[in-house]
């Protein structure tokens, strides 16, 4: 099992990345750099490929909307150049509050889009002269443009040609498209117990049909780390803001999936009142009815005996990335100890 984290959304990146550098000396593994409506993800990717050695760099994620899949091939290999064949590409489609509300893009076939920009980024990387038809058609056909476009390839050798594609997928289809397609899954809040009921189903199907070459499915669970007992309460509390702020507002009733992922592990009630208080702007509210027992299950946040039964019971189910968010005054030290208790 591998140790990952996410560099947290700051207006001092340089900050991060310092932050992030001393945890690689602690033993993390993996690095993950989201893209929302924040700073983009690609210059804090490069930036941190300067500055570490070991680690593996994923985007956590990149919009599949605001680029064109080619650039997005593009980008990937280059940042897998820069750090020395360290980068993950991880893809997302986000929601149509941003891709609409601040890119000014229709949020339109999310499953088709992301199915072919895999298959044109990895055609991309082969050096192959893209030739595609479907969602996306390059070249541009004649007769919605000027007619002159050519198929290219590009120009660069990428240092690999497969650069692992992660896939953020909450879903049905998209999570049985992530298992047959994609080397890793980025899941949200993932309770062990649960994981059947919540996603057995699409796994089996997109399983079936994945291809040997791609091994195993990789994947991240995990969540707000806190070992030291003062330290238990503020990460409760940090977990319970950052849930009430996924499950209630990140999306509209009736079209949010973390809200309908929480459904599905069992807390249908719970899930609608949370969403319920934070739509109507009560969003301390939302925080405290999230029940302490999905708290429980989806952290690892008490003493040492608990957080390994935890990493246990996630190895168990399949998670090779324990994602940790840790809460403590001295992250190095704290991710020190867990290192040790990694499978």
């Amino acid at each position: 099992m591998k140790l990952s984290t996410q560099l947290p959304y700051s207006d001092d990146p340089v900050a991060g990345a310092t932050r992030i550098v001393e945890l690689e000396k602690a033993g993390l593994d993996v690095v993950w750099v989201a893209e929302a409506y924040s700073y983009d993800a690609v210059s804090l990717m490069g930036y941190l490929a300067a500055r570490t050695e070991r680690i593996e760099i994923g985007s956590g994620i990149l919009p599949i909307y605001s680029r064109t899949p080619t650039l997005t091939a593009m980008t990937a290999a280059g940042l897998d150049a820069l750090s020395g064949g360290r980068a993950i590409l991880g893809l997302g489609t986000s929601g149509p509050q941003v891709i609409e509300g601040f890119h000014g893009v229709p949020f339109d076939k999310p499953i088709g889009r992301t199915r072919e920009v895999i298959e044109i980024c990895r055609a991309v990387w082969r050096r192959e002269r893209i030739q595609h038809e479907g969602i996306y058609t390059i070249p541009v056909p004649e007769g919605r443009g000027t007619g002159l476009g050519k198929p290219l390839k590009l120009i660069n050798h990428p240092q690999r040609a497969d650069i692992p594609i992660w896939i953020a997928a909450l879903g049905d289809k998209n999570v049985e498209m992530t298992a047959e397609l994609a080397q890793g899954w980025l899941p949200h809040a993932v309770v062990p117990e649960r994981m059947q009921e919540a996603f057995g189903a699409p796994l089996a199907a997109g399983l079936a049909k994945r291809a040997p070459e791609l091994g195993p499915l990789q994947m991240t669970g995990g969540g707000f780390l806190a070992i030291e007992e003062e330290m238990w309460e503020p990460a409760r509390q940090a977990a319970r803001a950052m849930f009430a702020l996924y499950v209630g507002g990140m999306g509209a009733r009736g079209k949010n999936f973390y809200n309908t992922v929480m459904q599905r592990q069992g807390w249908a009630d719970a899930a609608r009142t949370v969403q319920d208080l934070y739509l109507d702007g009560r969003k301390e509210e939302a925080a405290a009815a999230l029940p302490d027992e999905f708290i429980e299950k989806s952290t690892l946040i008490g003493p040492p005996s608990f957080v390994k039964e935890r990493i246990a019971a996630l190895h168990e189910v399949g998670v090779t990335h324990l994602q940790v968010n840790p809460v403590t005054n001295d992250a190095p030290k704290v991710l020190g100890q867990v290192r040790e208790w990694l499978p």
